[in-house]
């Protein structure tokens, strides 16, 4: 069991944006004290694409239903009705984000995003990465110095724009 002062748990405020499945799934994590990466290593997917099933953006499969069941004791029959169909994703939260770390992800892209457009196409040509054929992930890196920094892959197919 982690400890539970660093277990992420389901801001109420969202509560009318996401599934009902989101309440279901941090509700039996938090009773459990469980992390998102205690979860990802039981059911063998990334902590980032477990914490999108929890938000419905990201689909459950029948697998991933009967693991998550055994994980967090919630009965197989209700997840598979609240986790099979298909995420709705990109309505958590509003445009542009007022939550404070979303928001410097959001600014990121503001501030940076059109020199990764300008590096990205001298070194692929014209196009843009997907983020459906997608893989992330977050690391925690501690520098001589003793500063904590987060560190954020980003890992997209490179699809080239096509004549039509």
């Amino acid at each position: 069991m982690a400890d539970k002062s660093k277990i992420a748990v389901l801001d109420t405020s969202l509560i009318d944006r996401l599934p009902v499945s989101s309440k279901t799934l941090f509700d039996a994590k938090a009773a459990k004290s469980l992390t998102f990466e205690s979860i990802a290593q039981q059911l063998g997917r990334s902590e980032v694409a477990v914490a999108a099933l929890f938000y419905g953006q990201a689909q459950a499969s029948p697998e991933d239903v009967t693991k998550l069941s055994s994980i967090l004791g919630v009965p197989e029959a209700t997840l598979a009705e609240q986790l099979l169909g298909f995420p709705d994703r990109g309505r958590a939260g509003p445009m542009p984000p007022v939550e404070p770390l979303i928001y410097r992800l959001y600014e990121i892209v503001q501030n940076y995003g059109y020199a990764y457009k300008a590096v990205l196409n001298e070194k692929f040509g014209d196009g843009i990465m997907s983020a459906i054929a997608f893989s992330t992930k977050v690391e925690k890196e501690v520098d001589e110095a003793g500063t904590t920094w987060a560190v954020i892959t980003l890992r997209g197919k490179w699809l080239p724009f096509t004549r039509f």
